[in-house]
């Protein structure tokens, strides 16, 4: 039997204040062909998972906290029991709205890197209203597009 154990996961810090554990996929020891499944926690006031889109379909399911969704052309509040569909190619942000961390889990497919882990970690990601699509009208969390501290990470 494999299992993964979120205690046991140590997980990935971006630059957009967030930490990534993969639950299923990634460096998980559960793998599967058709989707990936990991948890998110947000930093308070901020916190985000930055604007970006890719080929796959996603769900965000929001477990604790407050946050602002951005989808497409769409901006709304989401909050702890509430899921988010995210259709392939897309472009999506969540931020933490709240003064506690957000926590969600995503689950997308198929299975397979998403290329704005990498770019976050280079600094490379697409920024919003330049090389990507303009944030919507109303969105109060600007994308965040910071480096990494020391520098960009190569994986």
């Amino acid at each position: 039997m494999i299992v993964a154990d979120l205690a046991k996961i140590e997980g990935r810090r971006y630059p957009a204040q967030r930490l990534t554990q993969n639950m299923v996929g990634g460096v998980s020891p559960v793998q599967a062909k058709n989707f990936a499944i990991g948890m998110v926690t947000l930093d308070p006031n901020g916190g985000q998972v930055p604007w970006h889109n890719q080929e796959q379909e996603e769900v965000y399911i929001i477990l604790e906290g407050t946050g602002e969704m951005c989808l497409g052309e769409e901006v709304q509040e989401v909050t702890a029991g509430q899921t988010v569909q995210i259709p392939p190619g897309v472009f999506h942000q969540l931020s933490n709205k709240g003064d506690a961390p957000l926590k969600m889990m995503y689950c997308y497919g198929p299975a397979g890197d998403v290329a704005h882990w990498k770019q976050e970690l280079a600094g490379t990601l697409p920024a919003a209203g330049k090389e990507a699509p303009p944030l919507p009208a109303g969105a109060q969390y600007p994308q965040c597009t910071d480096e990494p501290e020391g520098g960009p990470v190569i994986i």
